[in-house]
């Protein structure tokens, strides 16, 4: 029987990633592989033999790491073999390289005492220089390159490309890797000698070496190693299988596939000790890829071992006594992690930081709950999703450190290379500065680039910036004001305290009767998420003396386009819910109306702290008959904030919809009066709606017909449902919506700038008609509630830029994005959420553009995505919008980890490209109503100029200096509640030329509407003058339309160009 027939979908799953990502050794590849290899060896043997070598073919470079007596006679290889993951057939793309050792020659080059003052490595590297100028001279060779092992500068390596190219590896290239087997005695390089003797803890007494002498002993034992690997893996499938999935695992998370963490062959080393007596064979034979990739995982995440460190059993243990290899252990200890064969002379994780191996712990850990948690096993989450800095962690930063002769101060290598120290030296200083306000901090430091040409010296090595990562620990300890320190009688601690903050530490008294030292933060509400800028900014500045200039934070760049004036609106959200409160009290203590009122519900996104641009206290929305001081710019207009009420029952209510509309409006007319007699609130009515204004707001009341409320609550098959009026099922939906968000926001405080930050995004590049506010508001709540593979974000712009990639990367055809807020979907729920969206892609083969809804949005409250996404976004529009999302996901990661890229700044990513549509109108920006949103004026440089409109001069968004000087009444009649000439003006398009255009708009503020001809419209016509004229006097038409509101009309393609 075939074996995929007998597989699980799980199973079927992980084979089709494993062809996507295995390397197919077919004869092509063999042959390019082989025919390199064989062009190297010939390029070596051209070498004469004896050839002089001296440290003038690497001036600087030796001079740098400090080396002496470095000359010697050049001397063939002992061997030149391949090994690494290509002997092992456990390659994994797109990452296709091959590793060649190169023995080096024992006493021909080297000197018994060349162990000592980087000799070794300065006649490493000489030796490489002498093959890559013989390499260069071969016509079969394109070019070659240097690079580093591990990022260790003074190890560097060759990176040699064939002239040749095969389409199916794209980017093949070998790495050349010196090796020095039994070069020297092992016993010269144990972890507590001294190699490098101007290293000295004080005058008299030599420093031990650790990293030094492992750097050696790292080459000395890396064909051995590498052979050990190999032989485990060698005709073990799956193991092989598992240790690829595991790479491509480990090359997603950029911040633990590192110089100082996790690269493939140490996952290898780590399956190998499991999958051998000396893990007691805790991977065997019987489990397939996945069961070992979850055993590998779930043993970094939590196994005990590491406390102790992974020690190789050896076949011929000589006779050694028990003290003796204690001993031995106990010098591996000066590693945080430690992985050694049993007479532990070498730890192969010499390299791997605490924080490092923090971070993989974690990893492994997110990793294991994708496993249990994620659809499909969590196979997207684990190989298919990038988990990088910029989305990863809540705080970048990056520290411009080029030309910082700081840096390299006391010498480029001594026992470790001087970029490492700095990178420990800058982690010790943000780990006490921060304190309990980081729960994790990664420093790495990239220290080569295959442009950096080492023989020049290592001073090249700072090219690239210096990256911090900053996961935060809580919310509340990030935007903590006050930080105490040690009590001022513990006179030591206080010193130690007072010298490390300086200036920013004071003595305080507390409200306890504490007197203790401390440091103050001030921030305003709205500006507690740079207090880590802060801090972060001050310590660096104090202790590392860096200008303000070379330290990046990437915190609040887009802060710009949340506030406007003198700081940010969302700062009156305090003052918006003691109105609310007060409103809602007064309502609850009517007397004078037939039913009571039994609840109040706010339904505005302002209420949940989502609204882009919550409403001011304006001065003229009070109920006191005075009038305030106003300023120059007091607006005319003003928002009004839906409230929903519930009266208490009662079977008089009619039973016609219409009947009852008329009821509602009955009774909030007699809310209103009564209001306006009980406390002189001033009331506006229409038709539709009651206005209150009051303590500088306009609520707009609504009332939720009680027996709407109790027929949603049955089953959805009733026929009773069918005869609830759309106002009520529309209230009633919204009102739940409300209360799910606003119970997130309170677990999730960061939730709410990300909205905005993300309602904003989609309203400045026209989305605005296509995705509602609810319809953002839940795409972001995903991103909270299953975070996986990340944790929750807590910064704006790491929860921004997920929510881009949301946008950009799900799979909306195939999948039903279910959003459950309070965890109450059962599984019938999940059932009928499952099947309403099979019901809605049946057709999708034959009309894939017509798949309703494109977006499918599911809830407790709308299991058949009907009240945010039933018509829009339709398919052509969410895929217009992921396009933009991605571009927008490439650009915010460019910023953060490169600041700004050629022209584009962060404004940039706000800006929207007028070009991509038919047609566009420009409005005049001075006669929006609230002017102050608009980000970019808009201006066009390209298409047919086809219509001009003046401004009108019936209309200006703030009040003119003559209304200044009328009494309270004249001002109140003056102001405009709701007032918006945008949709007034789409509404008038929309019925003046219904299927003739489509029309992309921003609701925030934005002066231009994109138009797109209807494809009904594009069909081929016989003459293009004819279909142009007709194109220009529609936009003529258009002009007329929005007359003293529309600046200019541009054409920009006609449809058939279009198309």
């Amino acid at each position: 029987m075939d074996s995929d027939t007998i597989m699980g979908p799980m199973d079927l799953k992980v084979r089709e990633l494993l062809k996507e990502v295995q390397l197919d050794y077919s004869s092509a590849t063999t042959k390019l592989v082989d025919d390199t290899v064989s062009a190297i060896k010939q390029a070596i043997d051209t070498i004469p033999e004896d050839l002089k070598v001296t440290a003038d073919l690497a001036p600087q470079f030796v001079r740098d790491i400090g080396a002496d007596k470095v000359e010697f006679n050049f001397k063939k290889p002992k061997l030149i073999e391949l090994g690494g993951s290509y002997s092992m057939r456990c390659i994994a793309k797109p990452d296709v390289n091959i590793d060649l050792f190169v023995r080096l020659p024992k006493f021909e080059c080297f000197h018994e005492k060349d162990y000592l003052n980087h000799r070794y490595h300065a006649k490493r590297f000489l030796y490489l220089c002498i093959i890559k100028k013989y390499l260069n001279s071969s016509s079969l060779i394109q070019k070659v390159e240097w690079s580093t092992l591990q990022n260790e500068a003074r190890k560097p390596l060759l990176v040699v490309h064939p002239a040749m190219e095969l389409d199916e590896i794209p980017g093949f290239f070998v790495r050349i890797i010196p090796t020095a087997t039994s070069l020297f005695s092992i016993l010269k390089l144990n972890m507590k000698r001294n190699n490098v003797r101007s290293l000295k803890q004080d005058e008299s007494t030599p420093q031990a070496t650790p990293k030094y002498n492992s750097s050696i002993l790292e080459d000395m034992f890396l064909e051995n190693n590498a052979e050990f690997v190999k032989q485990t893996f060698l005709g073990w499938k799956e193991l092989g299988e598992a240790l690829i999935l595991l790479k491509v695992w480990a090359r997603q998370r950029s911040s633990i596939y590192a110089h100082d963490c996790l690269n493939g062959f140490l996952i290898s080393v780590i399956m190998a000790y499991l999958a051998t007596d000396s893990g007691r064979n805790l991977i065997n034979n019987s489990m397939k890829p996945m069961q070992i990739v979850r055993f590998t995982l779930d043993f970094i995440a939590s196994s005990k071992l590491w406390n102790s460190g992974l020690y190789f059993k050896s076949q011929s243990l000589p006779n050694i006594s028990k003290e003796e290899l204690q001993e031995r252990k106990q010098r591996l200890r000066l590693f945080p992690v430690v992985i050694s064969e049993s007479l532990a002379q070498f730890n192969l994780v010499f390299r791997i930081t605490g924080s490092g191996f923090m971070e993989l712990q974690d990893e492994a850990c997110l990793s294991l709950s994708c496993l249990d948690k994620c659809k499909d096993g969590g196979l997207e989450e684990l190989f298919l999703t990038k988990i990088d800095y910029a989305a990863k962690y809540d705080y970048c930063m990056r520290l411009n450190l080029k030309g910082n002769s700081d840096v390299h101060a006391s010498g480029f290598c001594l026992d470790e290379e001087c970029w490492r120290s700095f990178e420990q030296k800058v982690h010790a200083l943000l780990l006490q500065g921060l304190n309990d306000r980081a729960k994790f901090i990664r420093v790495t430091w990239k220290n080569a680039t295959s442009e950096s040409n080492v023989e020049n010296g290592l001073s090249i090595c700072d090219q690239e910036p210096l990256l911090i990562g900053i996961s935060i620990s809580s919310l509340e300890k990030a935007f903590r004001v006050v930080d105490v320190g040690p009590n001022a009688e513990n006179k030591d601690e206080a010193l130690k305290f007072r010298k490390f903050w300086g200036e920013k530490a004071e003595l305080r008294r507390f409200k306890d009767g504490t007197i203790a030292e401390s440091t103050v933060w001030d921030s305003k509400q709205w500006e507690r998420h740079t207090i880590i800028k802060r801090i972060t900014g001050y310590l660096l500045s104090r202790h590392l003396s860096l200008s303000e200039r070379n330290i990046v934070h990437v915190v609040d760049q887009l802060d710009f386009s949340l506030v406007h004036g003198i700081g940010d609106p969302i700062s009156f959200s305090g003052s918006l819910l003691e109105a609310f409160e007060e409103l809602s009290k007064r309502l609850h203590l009517l007397k004078d109306i037939p039913l009571k009122v039994s609840s109040v519900q706010p339904l505005d996104s302002a209420f949940r702290f989502t609204s882009v641009f919550p409403p001011e206290p304006h001065p003229l929305a009070n109920e006191k008959s005075y009038v305030p001081r106003l300023n120059k710019l007091t607006s005319t207009c003003i928002k009004p904030l839906e409230v929903v009420i519930q009266l208490e029952g009662s079977g008089n209510w009619p039973m016609d919809d219409i009947a009852i509309e008329k009821t509602k409006s009955a009774f909030l007319i007699r809310i209103g009066e009564s209001l306006q007699n009980n406390w002189g609130m001033l009331c506006t009515a229409t038709e539709e709606n009651v206005d209150v204004l009051m303590s500088g707001y306009a609520f707009r009341l609504k009332i939720l017909h009680e027996r709407g409320l109790s027929l949603l609550n049955m089953q959805n098959g009733s026929n009773h449902v069918k005869r609830i009026s759309s106002v009520d099922k529309e209230l009633f939906i919204r009102g739940q919506h409300s209360s799910m968000i606003n119970g997130l926001q309170g677990r999730y405080p960061i939730y709410g700038p990300v909205v905005r930050l993300a309602k904003r995004w989609v309203a400045s590049h026209l989305f605005s008609a296509f995705l509602v506010e609810e319809a953002v508001e839940l795409l972001v709540a995903y991103l909270f509630l299953k975070p996986l593979p990340f944790h929750a974000p807590c910064s704006r712009i790491s929860g921004f830029l997920r929510f881009l990639r949301l946008l950009s990367e799900y799979d909306w055809n195939f999948s039903a994005l279910v959003v459950d807020i309070n965890g109450d979907l059962s599984p019938s729920d999940e059932k009928e959420i499952n099947e309403n969206f099979t019901t809605s892609r049946k057709g999708y083969e034959e009309f894939a553009h017509n798949v309703n809804p494109a977006m499918f949005l599911a809830t407790a409250y709308d299991k058949a995505s009907e009240a945010w996404t039933r018509f829009s976004p339709n398919s052509l529009e969410l895929r217009r919008l992921g396009a933009y999302a991605r571009g927008s996901v490439n650009l915010l990661t460019k910023l953060i980890y490169k600041g700004q890229v050629d022209s584009y700044r962060w404004e940039c990513l706000f800006r929207t490209p007028l070009n991509n549509y038919d047609a566009v109108i420009l409005l005049h920006r001075e006669k929006m109503p609230y002017p102050q949103q608009l980000l970019f004026p808009s201006e066009m440089n390209q298409g047919k100029h086809v219509a001009h409109g003046d401004a009108s001069k019936a209309f200006h968004p703030f009040l003119l200096p003559e209304y200044m000087k009328g009494n309270s009444t004249d001002l109140k009649d003056k102001l405009l509640v709701d007032f918006d000439p945008l949709r007034c003006f789409i509404g008038d398009l929309e019925k003046e030329f219904p299927d003739t255009f489509k029309l992309w708009y921003d609701s925030l503020g934005g002066d231009a509407i994109g138009m797109v001809w209807d494809r009904s419209l594009s069909k081929k016509r016989e003459r293009d003058e004819e279909e142009e004229k007709d194109r220009v006097n529609v936009l003529k038409a258009v002009g007329e339309v929005g007359k003293g509101f529309v600046r200019s009309v541009y054409l920009l393609k006609s449809p058939r160009l279009r198309n």
